[in-house]
C-alpha cells in the first residue's frame, strides 16, 4: 500500500506465534481457522466462497487488490471470510470492471484483515504444524490477551457451519453463465423441457448454479436441512449436494437426508463438502487433513488421465472405509488422497474439486455433462 498511515494490526496463532502488520478493511478483532490459499488469481471468488466460513485466508500470491471488486464475481451475497491475510495490498485498483477497492470492500461487510506480514513464512509454519486457530485483532495489542481470546475459540472439527451459510428458503435459479464468458456449453443445442433439478444447498457457489442452468437444468436451490420427502416432491430428474464449510460428519441430517435420496435411484452429484456428504450416507469416513488443498493448480486423476483442478477443503473421505459397491475415480495426485468416486450401479458420482471453477481452471467442467447425460438417459422416450 502506498499510504504510511495504516493502523497496526496483530495476527496471533493458537500455537502462541506472533506477526505484526498493519490493518486493511474493517477494524476490530476477529477469530477463525488460518488456512492459506495459493491461487495467484480470484481473490474476490475466495473471500465470496461460503466453503471459507469460519476461516480466516492467508493469500501467497504477495500482490492482493490490485484489479479491486465487482458484483460479477462474487460466490455469494457478501464475503464469507472471518479475515484475510496478505503480503501487500493496493489501494488503488486499476481494472475496467472494478466498482470498489478490496481494502473498502471488507469495510464495507466487517471482515478485518492485516498485510505487510512474512506470509512465506506463514505458510510454511501451517504445513510444518497444520491449519490451527488465530486472531486478527487491531484494538487488542497484548498477545497475551488475544492468544486467551484464541484458546477459547472452538476447534472446527465436528462443527456444522452448513446451517450457518445455506439458503434460509427454497428459491429458483435461473441465471445462466454471464454474457461473454460462456464455453463448453454455448454450440449444445437446448434441452427442451430443461431438466428438474434439485441442489441441497450447503454453501453453494453461484458459478456451480450457472453451470447447471448453462447446461439445460432448472434449478431449485433447498436448504441444507430440507427433509428427503420434500425434495422428492419436487419431482426432481436429478439432485446436486453442494460445497460448504466446516466438518461434513457434523452434518448429520444431511447425511440421514442423502442416505433416504439414495433409495430414489435417480442421479446424483456432490461437490466437495457434498462429495463427502456422499461418502458419509454410503457408509465411508472422513477425516480432517493436516492443512487442507486450497488453491487452482491441483492435479487429480487416474490411470494416467490427469485434470488440473480448483480446490477448498480441509477434510477428506478414508479410502479404507468405502464399501465395495463404491469405486475411487479421481485421486488428488500431490497426496494421494480420495478425490472422486462412483456408485458402481447407482447414476450417482461426486467429486472434492470444483469443476465450475471462479477461480480456476476448466478441465472438469465435463462433470456437469455427465450429470446431464445420466438425467437425459432416464426421460421416457416421447
Amino acid at each position: 500500500m502506498a499510504r504510511t498511515d495504516k493502523k497496526l494490526a496483530l495476527l496471533v496463532l493458537a500455537d502462541g506465534t506472533v506477526y505484526r502488520g498493519k490493518a486493511f478493511g474493517a477494524e476490530g478483532t476477529t477469530i477463525g481457522e488460518v488456512v492459506f490459499n495459493t491461487g495467484m488469481t480470484g481473490y474476490q471468488e475466495v473471500l465470496t466462497d461460503p466453503s471459507y466460513c469460519g476461516q480466516i485466508v492467508t493469500f501467497t500470491y504477495p500482490e492482493l487488490g490490485n484489479t479491486g471488486v465487482n458484483s460479477d464475481d462474487e460466490e455469494s451475497q457478501h464475503p464469507q471470510v472471518k479475515g484475510a491475510i496478505a503480503r501487500n495490498v493496493t489501494d488503488r485498483p486499476s481494472n475496467w470492471r472494478s466498482t470498489q477497492s478490496l481494502s473498502d470492500y471488507l469495510k464495507e461487510h466487517q471482515i478485518p484483515g492485516i498485510y505487510g506480514i512474512d506470509t512465506r513464512a506463514l505458510t510454511r509454519k501451517l504445513r510444518s504444524i497444520g491449519v490451527v486457530n488465530g486472531a486478527i485483532s487491531t484494538e487488542i495489542t497484548d498477545p497475551v490477551e488475544l492468544l486467551a481470546r484464541v484458546q477459547e475459540a472452538p476447534s472446527m472439527q465436528g462443527l456444522n457451519l452448513a446451517q450457518t451459510v445455506t439458503t434460509p428458503d427454497t428459491y429458483a435459479w435461473s441465471e445462466g453463465t454471464l454474457d461473454g464468458w460462456e464455453f463448453h456449453t454455448a454450440d449444445r443445442p437446448p434441452i427442451d423441457p430443461p431438466l428438474r433439478v434439485v441442489a441441497l444447498d450447503f454453501g453453494v457457489k453461484r458459478n456451480i448454479l450457472r453451470r447447471l442452468t448453462s447446461y439445460g437444468c432448472q434449478v431449485t436451490v433447498v436448504p441444507a436441512n430440507t427433509p428427503a420427502a420434500d425434495i422428492l416432491a419436487h419431482n426432481p430428474e436429478g439432485i446436486f449436494l453442494s460445497n460448504g464449510p466446516g466438518d461434513p460428519a457434523a452434518v448429520t441430517e444431511a447425511i440421514a437426508t442423502t442416505k433416504a435420496l439414495l433409495q430414489s435411484q435417480k442421479p446424483m452429484f456432490g461437490i466437495c463438502l457434498g462429495h463427502q456428504i456422499l461418502g458419509l450416507s454410503l457408509g465411508a469416513e472422513t477425516f480432517k487433513l493436516k492443512f487442507g488443498h486450497r488453491g487452482l493448480n491441483h492435479p487429480c486423476g487416474l490411470q494416467q488421465q490427469v485434470e488440473i483442478t480448483s480446490q477448498n477443503h480441509g477434510f477428506a473421505i478414508g479410502a479404507d472405509s468405502l464399501g465395495d459397491d463404491v469405486e475411487v475415480t479421481h485421486l488428488n495426485l500431490n497426496d494421494r488422497t480420495v478425490a472422486g468416486l462412483r456408485h458402481k450401479t447407482l447414476p450417482i458420482f461426486s467429486v472434492q474439486y470444483h469443476p465450475e471453477a471462479s477461480p480456476g481452471p476448466h478441465d472438469s467442467d465435463y462433470l456437469f455433462e455427465q450429470f446431464v447425460q445420466a438425467m437425459v438417459d432416464r426421460r421416457p422416450e416421447a
